[in-house]
């Protein structure tokens, strides 16, 4: 993959363009990154409505009908559904890992198989997040592509 940074003062907006020679997963998938780069997540802490940019986000969760969203340093609500959750960010670097997380897979720092045919994904901030054996198969084939 060649990238190239092309600077103009005659540019009024910053635009990409993707030349390949078919639109593959991996084209697909670069394209939906780049569209959601400084896509944010509504949600509420402590009263206040705040934005977190989805990169920032470790994972949502879901608790007795509330989703929670996690970063390094808060914890916030949100009034999204994970069902939402998981056709707002598709073809992103999150991935439903039970019924009730959705996990930011660039976060996931190490991976450990149980005896369970789960395995147990430790996040940047050694939190540790269980993907379901439900949900190994589709895992297994996100990172082999990646």
């Amino acid at each position: 993959m060649n990238i190239w940074i092309v600077k103009s003062k005659d540019v009024n907006e910053t635009s990409v363009e993707i030349h390949c020679q078919e639109e593959t997963e991996q084209v697909k998938r670069l394209k939906k990154h780049i569209e959601g780069y400084e896509e944010r997540i509504q949600g509420k802490c402590d009263g206040q409505i705040m934005y977190v940019d989805t990169q920032d986000i470790l994972y949502f969760e879901s608790v007795d009908q509330t989703t929670f969203l996690y970063t390094k340093d808060k914890v916030l609500s949100t009034n999204y559904r994970l069902y939402e959750l998981e056709k707002i960010l598709e073809e992103t670097t999150f991935f439903r890992c039970s019924k009730s997380v959705i996990v930011n897979v660039k976060k996931i720092v190490t991976l450990r198989p149980e005896i369970t045919r789960n395995i147990l994904a430790t996040l940047c901030n050694e939190e540790v997040i269980v993907i379901s054996r439900r949900y190994v198969a589709a895992f297994r084939k996100l990172i082999d592509k990646s």
